[in-house]
């Protein structure tokens, strides 16, 4: 004779389940908020914890757009394991990775606002995640980074705006760049029917973006190949094709900003820094434009195909039809009277 659950124990096994859930999704966020972070170390520029391009903030910023605010605390823990072997004092290390946390949060808050859609198929979308997700939103955390390190004597007070500048820039660069990436790859699918040379195209977009790397860590100063890149990739792939495009040409100007070659030859760190995030931001602004505004005019003409070929099918039944559309009953019998001859 079978036994059967009582109504509690399902609702405490759910419970658990979900707890389980949870506990994974914010392990797997601390995890790639950890390893994205040691990836963007290698290329610290001041005081070896403050980047031209910080990818935890993309990160942290799409895991909450995708999974909601229930991951916090996988951004905290990743953002203290980051700093606990960074920072000058333990209270320091809570203060700045309270900052790296409440940065996306806040972000995150803005854009559900905003409404906000993960899809970015409208152009307003992009200007969100722009002014809102990255411009706004990262002010947070450079302001309490800079500033901890500033309180804690790391830093003098005359390079607070230097620092705090670069720290701003290279996690609203981190968000532009990273975070939309990762949000198209939740909804990327296999293309069905796609022509051959569709994907020749798209095999020569790879290959184009691959020597145009090489170009821009070469000694010649050939940063603005990249743009006609992106124009390319934008307007035949769309934001799925920009994205991916803008984040490559953006961390191969990165390297060469490191190894001081091509335009950033010869020059001063806070020059090369003003360069290199000038550069990256109007990379990133070019891309989520132009590609939001091309997957927008793409959205747009698949509705009017819809709304024309709904048109047609209703004309094509009218003219088929041998009789009048059936009128309400009542309504037959006073159009009779009202036609009939006096």
């Amino acid at each position: 004779m079978s036994k059967r659950r009582s109504p509690m124990a399902v609702a405490r096994r759910a419970r658990v389940r979900r707890g389980g859930s949870l506990a994974l999704e914010i392990c797997a966020v601390a995890a790639l908020y950890y390893g994205s972070a040691e990836l963007g170390l290698l290329q610290q520029q001041v005081r070896g914890q403050v980047t031209p391009l910080w990818p935890p903030s993309g990160i942290a910023l799409a895991a909450l757009l995708l999974r909601g605010p229930r991951v916090w605390p996988g951004i905290a823990l990743g953002a203290f394991l980051v700093n606990i072997a960074l920072g000058p004092s333990f209270l320091a290390v809570l203060a700045i990775a309270a900052g790296n946390t409440l940065a996306p949060v806040c972000s995150y808050a803005l854009l559900r606002r905003a409404g906000f859609r993960s899809g970015m198929n409208r152009l307003r979308d992009a200007l969100a995640l722009i002014f809102l997700g990255a411009f706004t939103g990262m002010l947070v955390s450079a302001t309490v980074g800079t500033g901890t390190l500033v309180l804690t004597g790391v830093l003098d007070a005359g390079e607070f705006w230097a620092t705090w500048s670069v720290w701003w820039t290279g996690d609203a660069v981190g968000v532009l760049a990273v975070t939309p990436v990762l949000l198209l790859l939740r909804s990327a699918r296999r293309p069905q029917g796609a022509p051959l040379s569709r994907w020749v195209e798209g095999i020569l977009l790879v290959a184009g973006t691959i020597c145009v790397g090489f170009v821009e860590t070469s000694a010649t100063p050939l940063l603005f190949l990249g743009f006609p890149l992106l124009v390319w990739a934008a307007f035949r792939f769309g934001l799925a094709g920009a994205a991916p495009c803008a984040l490559a040409v953006s961390t191969f100007a990165i390297i060469a900003a490191a190894q001081n070659t091509g335009p950033f030859a010869g020059r001063d760190l806070f020059t090369n820094m003003i360069t290199l995030q000038a550069f990256n931001g109007s990379v990133s602004l070019t891309a989520l434009l132009l590609g939001a505004a091309v997957n927008e005019r793409a959205q747009t003409e698949r509705e009017i195909a819809l709304a024309c070929g709904q048109l047609a099918e209703m004309v094509t039944k009218i003219a088929a039809s041998d009789r009048r559309p059936a009128l309400p009953a009542g309504e037959g019998e006073r159009e009779a009277r009202d036609t009939a001859p006096k």
